[in-house]
C-alpha cells in the first residue's frame, strides 16, 4: 500500500492535511518533524508533506530537519512554515516581511508546475504567515506569486521539491485539494488503493491472526467510535467479543434500545452484549449537583464503578478493545510515545483485576469521517453511524442546574422532536431539489434552561421551563456559528414542542457562535 508522511512542525492543521491526503484515497500518517531519518527511510513513503508551523524557521531553537530529507529522491511538499523550512535548510533566505498576508489572498500561477494542474491562473488561496523567502535555494523556481509575496509557491523540480507559501489544505483554499490531489497522485504516483472496504477486510484479517483463540472486552458506550470497533471485532472473533453497555440514563430518547437492537442478542452481531441499566444509581449520585465540573466527575466515576462490577463478573480477559481514533493519538503526542500515553488515558481508572496482556484498537489509524464509512461497510444501521457528536456525561450537561428525571424526560422529548423536525426539513428538501440545503447543520440538539416563566395555556397561567434549541455549522468544531434554519422549521419545532412535553412553556434559538460561546453548554 502506498504511503504518505505529514511531518509537523506544529502546525495547527496538521490533521487536516492527513484527511485530504485521505480524501485523494491515498493512506498517510503524521510522524513530529523528531522522527529519525532511519524511521522514515524504513517506512518507504512515496511522498512527504512538511506542515506549517508557529515559528521562524531562521531562530534559534526552531523546528527544523536534516538535509538529507530532501535526498532520500523522493517527492516533498512544504507548507508555509515547511516551504520556508525547505529554503532555508537548502541554502535559500527566510525574512521577516515588511507586509504580513493573513487570510483569503489572490495569487497568479505562472502555469509551469505539476501542482496547478487544473487550476485557474488566478486563484484564491488562504495565507497565515509573517516571514517571507526572499531568496530562494539553489535550483529553485518561483511559480505562482502575490501582490505582496513574491514566492507564493516555488519547485525544483529535477529533485522534486515543491513549496507552497499558503495553505491547501483549509476549505479556505477552494483549489486546494486539487493541489494535494496533484502531488500525491501525479507527483508521488500514489494509486489511490486507500479504500474503506479494503480496510475493513484487512482489518477483520488482522484482527483474527493477533487474537486467536484470546477474549476480548470492549466497553460499549453507544457513541460512533465504540459502536465501529465493536462492529469490527465482532466481524473478526464474534462471541470471542464480550460487550460491556452501560446505560446511565442520560443517552437521548431511545438511544439505549437503539444500541442494544444492533449488538444485543437479536441483532445482526454474534457477540456477547451486557447492557447494564444503572439509571437509577446515577440519578442518585446526581441529585441536587449543579456544578458542571461536578456533574462531569460524578458521572465518569459512576460509569466507572459500574463497569468495575460488571468486568468481575466476567473474569480475566485476554485483550482490553478501545474506540481509539487517529484525533486521539495525534493529539496525545507523536514519535512512538502515543500508544503509551493513549492506552493509559482511556483505560484511567479500569480495574487491575481485569487482567490483559494487550490494548485493542482498531480504528487506531482512522479519522471520524472514516470511521464513518468503516461503519456502514460493517452494515451498523446508518442512523447509529452518522449521528452526531455525544458529549460524554450526555444530557447531563445540556440540562443547566439540578438533574432530576422529569427534567431528564423534557429534555429527551424536545430534543427527539427538534432533531426529527430538522431530518424532516432536510429530506424534503433534498427531495424537491435534489440538493443538500445550504443551512444543514451539522450539530443540532435541544437543552434544558434553568430558566422558569409565566406563560398561558388553555387560558390557565403555567409557570414552567424553556429549552433551549442549538444547531451550528462547522467544519472541526474547534470554530462554529449557528446554523440559520428556516423559521418555518423553528416555528413547528416550538409549536411541537411546547403542545407535546408537559413542563415547557417557551423554547429559545440560539444564535450564539463559537467563539464567543461553546458548541455545548456545560
Amino acid at each position: 500500500m502506498d504511503r504518505v508522511l505529514v511531518i509537523d512542525f506544529g502546525g495547527q492543521y496538521n490533521q487536516l492535511v492527513a484527511r485530504r491526503v485521505r480524501e485523494c484515497n491515498v493512506y498517510c500518517e503524521i510522524y513530529s518533524y523528531r522522527t529519525a531519518l532511519d524511521v522514515v527511510r524504513e517506512m518507504k513513503p512515496k511522498g512527504i508533506i512538511l506542515t506549517g508551523g508557529p515559528n521562524s524557521c531562521y531562530e534559534a531553537g526552531a523546528p527544523t530537519c536534516s538535509k538529507e530529507l530532501f535526498e532520500f529522491g523522493i517527492p516533498v511538499l512544504g507548507l508555509c512554515y515547511g516551504a520556508q523550512l525547505m529554503q532555508q535548510v537548502l541554502g535559500g533566505r527566510v525574512e521577516r516581511a515588511s507586509v504580513q498576508e493573513y487570510g483569503r489572498t489572490e495569487i497568479e500561477t505562472d502555469g509551469n508546475s505539476p501542482l496547478f494542474t487544473g487550476v485557474p491562473a488566478k486563484t484564491v488561496c488562504w495565507m497565515s504567515h509573517f516571514d517571507y523567502i526572499s531568496r530562494m535555494a539553489e535550483g529553485f523556481t518561483s511559480v505562482a506569486h502575490s501582490k505582496d509575496c513574491p514566492v507564493a509557491a516555488c519547485q525544483d523540480l529535477s529533485r522534486n521539491l515543491f513549496g507552497i507559501q499558503f495553505h491547501p489544505e483549509v476549505l479556505h483554499t477552494p483549489e486546494g485539494t486539487k493541489m494535494i490531489y496533484n502531488f500525491v497522485r501525479n507527483v508521488c504516483g500514489c494509486d489511490g488503493s486507500w479504500r474503506m472496504d479494503a480496510f475493513v477486510e484487512k482489518t477483520i484479517g488482522e484482527l483474527r491472526e493477533k487474537i486467536g483463540s484470546g477474549r476480548v472486552l470492549l466497553g460499549l458506550s453507544g457513541g460512533v467510535d465504540s459502536s465501529v470497533a465493536a462492529g469490527l471485532l465482532a466481524r473478526a472473533i464474534g462471541k470471542q467479543l464480550t460487550c460491556v453497555f452501560v446505560d446511565h440514563g442520560l443517552l437521548r430518547k431511545n438511544e439505549g434500545d437503539e444500541v442494544e437492537a444492533v449488538f444485543g442478542k437479536n441483532g445482526s452481531f454474534d457477540l456477547n452484549f451486557v447492557r447494564v441499566n444503572a439509571q437509577h444509581r446515577f440519578y442518585v449520585k446526581l441529585a441536587g449537583v449543579t456544578d458542571p465540573e461536578t456533574k462531569r466527575k460524578i458521572i465518569g466515576e459512576e460509569f466507572i464503578r459500574v463497569f468495575e462490577e460488571e468486568a468481575k463478573k466476567i473474569g480475566a480477559v485476554d485483550f482490553l478493545a478501545q474506540g481509539t481514533i487517529y484525533p486521539d493519538v495525534v493529539e496525545s503526542g507523536l514519535g512512538g510515545e502515543s500508544a503509551v500515553i493513549k492506552s493509559h488515558h482511556n483505560v484511567g481508572g479500569l480495574p487491575s483485576y481485569v487482567q490483559f496482556k494487550e490494548i485493542v484498537e482498531p480504528l487506531r489509524y482512522l479519522f471520524k469521517d472514516e470511521v464513518r464509512k468503516a461503519g456502514l461497510e460493517l452494515g451498523i444501521p446508518e442512523k447509529l453511524v452518522m449521528r452526531q457528536p455525544f458529549p460524554g456525561p450526555g444530557l447531563g450537561i445540556r440540562i443547566i442546574g439540578d438533574i432530576t428525571e422529569d427534567k431528564i424526560r423534557i429534555v429527551q422529548d424536545s430534543d427527539y422532536i427538534f432533531r426529527e423536525e430538522v431530518d424532516k426539513a432536510l429530506s424534503e428538501y433534498k427531495k424537491m431539489t435534489g440538493e443538500v440545503a445550504s443551512w444543514k447543520p451539522d450539530q443540532y440538539y435541544a437543552a434544558l434552561t434553568n430558566v422558569r416563566s409565566v406563560g398561558v395555556m388553555g387560558d390557565e397561567r403555567t409557570y414552567d421551563y424553556a429549552v433551549a434549541l442549538r444547531a451550528v455549522r462547522t467544519t472541526d468544531f474547534m470554530t462554529a456559528d449557528s446554523a440559520r434554519i428556516p423559521y418555518e422549521v423553528l416555528d413547528t419545532v416550538m409549536n411541537r414542542i411546547i403542545k407535546e412535553v408537559r413542563g415547557v412553556n417557551r423554547v429559545f434559538y440560539d444564535l450564539t457562535s463559537k467563539p464567543p460561546g461553546t458548541i455545548e453548554y456545560e
